[in-house]
């Protein structure tokens, strides 16, 4: 599916919003921070936190823990409350443990949140997946493939476990063509073939085999499954559909809700991946710049921590 990117390496020439801090004394941002978190001066953390790569928020951690003796999160939970310990907690995280929490909230309490384990399973390459997926059992001590079992049922079920186990082989474009229009034959379309080859091929095949899909079926690849299939599977398959299709305009239309969770959860999770195209899809949707669009939600440093992570109006 996507290629792999590991944000702990990521440098300013991507698309990513946050970029290694140039000027980097972890020395002095920790005094600056012990410094704020005695007078509760949110200003000082936003300002530190959001200017920093996530592999400098971990040196930073680290020189914390050592001239402290304490734990930096924890003592951000102390001094902060609200969305905005939420945000800066979130971005202390390392990537993968970002993903990991995220897939963990949406399986937690009452009801799923399948949308949100569908953005990370769709939107993430099998080798990030499984490295998540060594990270959740680690931090939860439980096993990821299991829970998504227990939280989901039937063909969804095989599509998210296949998600998460996603591999690359490879397979000709007419033949995997003919195998999805053939599953559509039939009175009752067969979710196999759509599960077995969406998630087992890269993007730029798939793509391919989409667009000849349309040509076959003489429809949108998203209006034949709205007909042929139902429920959370249909869920599922237009998700990854659109994904295959651009992941970037698939997360923009998440950020429209502007719902808190989400918008913490994209953002901070692709600051140093794909944001600034994310910002453009978001722009080509809606109308309006992400960074105004905050302004119209949220307030305070929160806003000002959210604007500081998506870096400049467009």
């Amino acid at each position: 599916m996507d290629p792999d990117s590991s944000s702990s390496d990521m440098w300013w020439g991507t698309l990513g919003t946050v970029r290694p801090f140039s000027n980097f004394h972890p020395e002095r941002d920790v005094q600056e921070i012990q410094a704020a978190l005695e007078r509760k001066d949110a200003v000082t953390l936003v300002r530190i936190l959001t200017n920093r790569s996530n592999a400098q928020r971990q040196v930073i951690a680290q020189s914390f823990e050592e001239q402290t003796k304490q734990d930096l999160s924890a003592a951000l939970k102390k001094a902060l409350s609200g969305d905005l310990e939420d945000l800066l907690l979130q971005l202390m995280m390392l990537p993968d443990q970002l993903e990991a929490h995220r897939l963990k909230d949406a399986m937690a309490g009452l009801g799923t949140d399948e949308e949100t384990l569908l953005e990370i399973l769709c939107t993430r390459s099998g080798r990030r997946l499984q490295e998540v997926s060594a990270v959740y059992k680690r931090l939860y001590k439980k096993d990821l493939e299991k829970e998504l079992k227990a939280e989901t049922s039937g063909d969804f079920a095989k599509l998210v476990v296949a998600l998460l186990n996603k591999g690359v082989s490879t397979g000709g474009v007419q033949r995997d063509v003919q195998a999805l229009a053939a599953s559509l034959s039939g009175k009752k379309a067969e979710a196999g073939p759509w599960i077995n080859i969406l998630t087992s091929r890269d993007s730029g095949h798939l793509k391919k085999v989409l667009m000849e899909l349309e040509l076959e079926t003489g429809q949108m690849v998203d209006q034949t499954v709205e007909k042929r299939f139902s429920g959370d599977f249909r869920l599922g398959l237009r998700v990854l559909v659109q994904c295959i299709q651009n992941p970037e305009v698939y997360l923009a239309q998440r950020l429209v809700t502007m719902k808190t969770s989400l918008v913490h959860g994209i953002m901070v999770s692709h600051s140093e991946e794909d944001l600034l195209a994310i910002r453009a899809a978001f722009l080509r949707l809606s109308g309006s710049s992400l960074f105004s669009a905050l302004q119209n939600h949220f307030k305070g440093q929160h806003l000002q921590a959210l604007q500081a992570v998506c870096r400049s109006e467009d």
